[in-house]
């Protein structure tokens, strides 16, 4: 049980400095620069909504429920919200696209060594996720679930900030808030394993 609790409470402390390191150093859209006849304001948005849509087409992916097979059914149940709400935002984020010709959902301006960088993250991740099982896999998902979402959120959040159409920016801020919610129940499904696993709790 000892070994449980500290299996929990280092991955928890590995989650963390990862989310904190990828928003301080590499998460964060890099500054981009407007193009001719594009306003830093339209040029910040475009580049959130690319990398949002890029973020949310990958969580919509259902090829991650595949890793998922005995595991419990609140977590399956988790992921399948995520996955659904995931898919109906990045179509939100589409259909401002299609009504506005300033968005671009392409433009992603992520600098050859940190595109490089994120895809062996992913790479990782993929590895570990299919070698692992039990409270290992959950807690890697949820860990991984967690820095996902909260990106998602923030980019979501800054785009709307620099969208000056009201009802499209309440559109990116709600996108922001789904996000949001289901960071937050990532986050009060870690909890859970936690204080499930430390027998103090009991």
């Amino acid at each position: 049980m000892r070994d449980s609790v500290m299996l929990t409470l280092n991955l928890l402390r590995l989650g963390a400095t990862v989310l904190v390191g990828c928003i301080l150093s590499g998460c964060a859209p890099p500054e981009a620069t407007p193009a001719s006849g594009t306003s830093a304001s339209q040029s910040m948005r475009n580049n959130c909504c690319s990398l949002l849509s890029q973020l949310l087409h990958e969580e919509a992916d259902v090829s991650i429920l595949r890793f998922i097979k005995r595991e419990r059914p609140d977590l399956k149940s988790l992921i399948k919200k995520i996955a659904a709400k995931s898919g109906t935002d990045a179509k939100v984020l589409q259909e401002l696209a299609k009504h506005d010709p300033s968005y671009k959902l392409d433009d992603i301006q992520l600098p050859p060594g940190e595109a490089a960088t994120r895809g062996a993250i992913a790479a990782t991740e993929k590895h570990e996720l299919l070698g692992q099982t039990g409270d290992t896999f959950e807690l890697t998902l949820l860990l991984t679930q967690a820095q996902a979402l909260s990106y998602a959120w923030h980019l979501a959040e800054v785009a709307g900030n620099n969208e000056p159409e009201p009802g499209r920016a309440r559109a990116l801020a709600a996108v922001s808030l789904d996000m949001q919610d289901l960071h937050r129940e990532v986050f009060a499904l870690l909890l859970s394993n936690a204080t499930a696993s430390d027998p103090k709790k009991k």
